[in-house]
């Protein structure tokens, strides 16, 4: 089928004039407003858009799985059926066998407590006539028709002994069980790292090849669009603004939105001047308000010394009931200087948010040194560190499950000031105050909750939390791979913005080279618990030595359909694909 399908008559999945509305404590609010699209056969039609646009909701609606709260009014056709006026025991014929969902996190689309062969021959059996033999037999093809290794043994395990790459896989099998006419792909790939998502990516294209299923995907990947679609639908503030063919958007968008958010997709090779994603203005940081004095810190650290330096590092696992030990870490040597950005990247599993929790003691290691500020922190007990704890912070990547949602959002800032006996009374809140300006929240946002503000916004709030003791070394464990590529862009220019400010050290760990290359000033990249390559941004990114590097290198989705196209043969072929100039 043609790249740049636009077929709108013979769909198998119409909506049309979809408005959706739910009732809230501030009343009623419009999450989507009389949109429409159609879907072809063997079509897959990607919808875009920043958090909040109604992508989500809009696909959710399709299979009736908004609460029955919610009001919906239009359209919802699969061919001639009209989904819409379906009572729940027929949508529930309907889900899985003719319309399927693939879900963005398979740890809670799949149940912990039964294996994976039960749960995809329950799947085939709700909607089959099929002996239970019948059914295994067919689980066990689907699990090879989706590339995971060793079947029969895949078919007897449970969901955590599973990779992430493998437990999307294992959902993919699932959603194509009964041969659906359509599958909704709501971000499939977000929390997958590069060379997983080309596999898992090649693995949509294959099934909408050979049986000819409409796919719905619905992502913040800009990448991943330019790989795997044929048409785009741009979404804004519950609205369509734009829909074309995936080669005509990204040459040409019409609408400013569009330009806006194709803008702040940071590409690999195509590093922006001064690194700012945004048209805005760098952010003025009140750094004189932020500078904490602390004798009893300075004391305890050299001045001329790395901010981290981690020396032959190991971390071992204890294996289970006499399995051998399982080496996560194994001889990890790198540093980083005052002020300095090092990019840490590999696959999962490769031991990089390892390394990063031992280089703060979160972890202790089986065998090696960590030196913070000429410190080494791996003999210092719990009550000699806690003053060095002062001078290193971290941010996570879920900020939902690092904030505690009895506090607000002041007292979770202000929690580790208080911890410390830094500031009290009226020079705490003030400090409170200036860590929610400097993240671009104001003051105002202190007494609200965690589930009342935006991922984006509780990004923020982490990263204030983690600015609160004025660090001089931050770790930052994927702080921006679950958001939208708006959002992420802000939060982007915002942590540039502080480090430049603030000129703290950082360890920036993460799976997206294209962020890496827009922030770091040396990478390190790692594979089976090894560091493998160091190096400056471009000679890693841009020059790299090992094989396993321009296999990465190889596997990032870049935001151009027509380059795309030509990495992905490259990838699928076993070659270095081309970057972009």
């Amino acid at each position: 089928m043609s790249t740049e399908a636009t077929t709108t008559s013979g769909s198998v999945l119409s909506i049309s004039d979809l408005h959706i509305t739910f009732s809230t404590d501030d009343g009623i609010v419009q999450a989507v407003k009389g949109i429409g699209f159609d879907v072809a056969p063997g079509e897959i039609v990607a919808v875009v858009g920043e958090s909040g646009s109604g992508k989500s909701v809009t696909s959710m609606s399709v299979l009736g799985l908004l609460p029955k709260t919610t009001k919906i009014a239009g359209e919802r056709r699969l061919e001639q059926t009209d989904l819409g006026g379906m009572k729940d025991a027929e949508l529930r014929k309907v889900r899985g066998n003719e319309i399927a969902m693939i879900f963005q996190e398979p740890m809670s689309a799949l149940n912990p407590v039964y294996t994976i062969g039960w749960q995809i021959r329950e799947a085939l059996r709700t909607h089959q006539d099929l002996s239970k033999a019948a059914a295994d037999a067919r689980a066990i093809e689907l699990l090879d028709m989706v590339g995971i290794p060793n079947p029969p043994v895949r078919f007897k395990q449970y969901p955590h002994q599973l990779s992430g790459g493998l437990r999307q896989r294992v959902v993919i099998a699932m959603a194509i069980a009964c041969d659906p006419k359509v599958i909704i792909a709501d971000e499939p790939t977000t929390a997958l790292d590069v060379t997983v998502q080309a596999e898992i990516l090649g693995l949509l294209r294959k099934l909408r090849d050979t049986l000819n299923t409409a796919i719905v995907l619905i992502t913040h990947d800009m990448g991943v669009v330019a790989d795997l679609a044929d048409r785009v639908v741009v979404m804004y503030q519950g609205e369509i603004v734009e829909t074309a063919p995936v080669r005509e958007l990204f040459a040409s968008p019409k609408e400013e939105y569009t330009r806006k958010l194709l803008a702040a997709v940071p590409v690999l090779g195509q590093r922006p001047e001064g690194r700012r994603l945004l048209e805005t203005e760098s952010l003025e940081v009140a750094t004189e308000d932020i500078r904490l004095e602390d004798e009893e810190l300075e004391a305890q650290i050299e001045e001329t010394a790395y901010a981290l330096e981690i020396k032959n590092l190991v971390l071992e696992y204890p294996g289970r009931r006499g399995q051998q030990k399982n080496r996560a870490v194994d001889d990890v040597s790198l540093h980083i200087s005052k002020g300095e950005i090092l990019g840490l990247v590999g696959e999962s599993g490769s031991g990089k948010s390892t390394v990063g929790r031992c280089a703060i003691r979160l972890l202790d290691p089986t065998e090696g040194q960590v030196f913070i500020a000429g410190r080494d922190i791996t003999k210092l007990t719990a009550k000699e560190l806690r003053p060095l704890r002062r001078y290193f912070s971290i941010v996570f990547q879920d900020p939902a499950s690092t904030l505690d949602p009895k506090m607000t959002i002041g007292e979770s800032i202000a929690e580790p000031l208080v911890l410390h006996k830094v500031v009290e009374g009226k020079a705490l809140n003030d400090r409170v105050e200036t860590l929610l300006d400097n993240v671009e929240l104001g003051g105002h946002y202190r007494n609200r909750y965690p589930h009342e503000l935006s991922g984006g916004q509780r990004q923020r709030v982490s990263i204030a939390r983690a600015l609160a003791l004025d660090p001089q070394l931050l770790i930052a464990d994927e702080p921006t791979s679950a958001l939208d590529v708006s959002v992420q862009a802000r939060v982007l220019d915002l942590f540039l913005d502080l480090q430049q400010s603030l000129q703290f050290a950082c360890l920036f760990i993460s799976h997206d080279l294209a962020v890496v290359d827009l922030l770091a000033d040396r990478v390190a990249v790692m594979q089976h618990g090894k560091l493998i390559e160091v190096g400056t941004r471009d000679q890693v990114l841009h020059s790299p030595q090992e094989d396993y590097t321009r296999r990465l290198l190889s596997a990032a989705p870049v935001a151009d359909p027509v380059l795309q196209a030509e990495r992905r043969k490259a990838w699928e072929a076993g070659k270095l694909a081309p970057v972009a100039d």
